[in-house]
C-alpha cells in the first residue's frame, strides 16, 4: 500500500488551517450570541476573514456598541495585515489580478508559514495551502456554530457569550509571551478600557485602549 508523501510546504499550511480553521464554530456561536443572524455572521467570516477582528467586532456589537464603532475596532485590529502584504509583495511576487486575490488571504497565519521559506515555490504553496484550507474550513466552521446556537432560544444561558472574549485572548496569548513590551500594551489597553467603560458608550473604550500601542511606540522613539 503506496503512502502520500506531503511537502513541508503543504503539510505545513495543512495543520495551520485545520488547526486555527476549527475556532471557526467558536465566532459562529459568538456572532449568533451578539445579536447577528445566522447569514450575518457568515458573511462576516466570507467578506473579512481575520478572526481577531471579527471577534473584535462581535464583542462590540454584543455590547451594544454602534456598528460604527464595531467597524473602526476591527479596522484597526486588521491594518496590521497591510504590514504583510507590503511584506509578502516581494517574497511571493505575484502580479496583477493574482495579488489582488492572494490580498484576501493574508492574516497572520498565511504570513507566518509563508515566510518561513526561502525558496518562492515553497512560499507560494506554503501560503495557497494555508489560505485556502483556513478559508474553507473556518466559513464551514462559523456557518455550523452559528447555526447550532440559532436552534437555541437564549443562547445567553449557555454561557457563549464568554466564547469570543476567550478565543480573542488564546490568539494573542504566545504575542503576551514574546516579551515585556507586548505586556505592557497590553497592560495599559485594559487600565484605559477598565477607566472608560463607566463614562463612555459601548465600544468606544475598546477604541480608545488602542492608544496604549501608540504610548509605547513614543515612549521607545523618545529613548532612542
Amino acid at each position: 500500500m503506496s503512502t502520500i508523501v506531503l511537502s513541508p510546504p503543504v503539510r505545513n499550511g495543512l495543520a495551520v488551517g485545520v488547526g486555527v480553521g476549527l475556532s471557526g464554530f467558536a465566532f459562529g456561536s459568538a456572532g449568533v450570541t451578539a445579536g447577528l443572524s445566522v447569514a450575518q455572521t457568515c458573511a462576516l467570516s466570507l467578506a473579512a476573514f481575520t478572526g481577531a477582528s471579527q471577534f473584535a467586532f462581535a464583542g462590540v456589537f454584543a455590547s451594544g456598541g454602534s456598528l460604527l464603532a464595531g467597524t473602526a475596532g476591527a479596522l484597526l485590529l486588521g491594518a496590521r495585515n497591510t504590514l504583510y502584504g507590503l511584506r509578502l509583495a516581494d517574497h511571493l511576487a505575484w502580479r496583477g489580478g493574482k495579488r489582488a486575490l492572494a490580498a484576501h488571504g493574508v492574516i497572520d497565519e498565511t504570513a507566518a508559514v509563508s515566510i518561513g521559506y526561502r525558496s518562492r515555490g515553497e512560499a507560494r504553496l506554503a501560503f495557497l495551502t494555508t489560505a485556502v484550507t483556513l478559508y474553507v474550513l473556518w466559513n464551514a466552521t462559523t456557518f455550523a456554530g452559528a447555526l447550532a446556537t440559532g436552534q437555541v432560544t437564549d443562547p445567553a444561558v449557555l454561557g457563549l457569550d464568554a466564547v469570543g472574549p476567550a478565543v480573542f485572548l488564546a490568539l494573542i496569548w504566545p504575542r503576551l509571551q514574546d516579551g515585556g513590551r507586548e505586556r505592557v500594551v497590553a497592560l495599559l489597553a485594559v487600565l484605559i478600557a477598565i477607566a472608560t467603560v463607566p463614562l463612555l458608550p459601548a465600544g468606544l473604550p475598546v477604541l480608545l485602549a488602542a492608544a496604549a500601542t501608540f504610548a509605547v511606540f513614543l515612549r521607545r522613539g523618545a529613548g532612542s
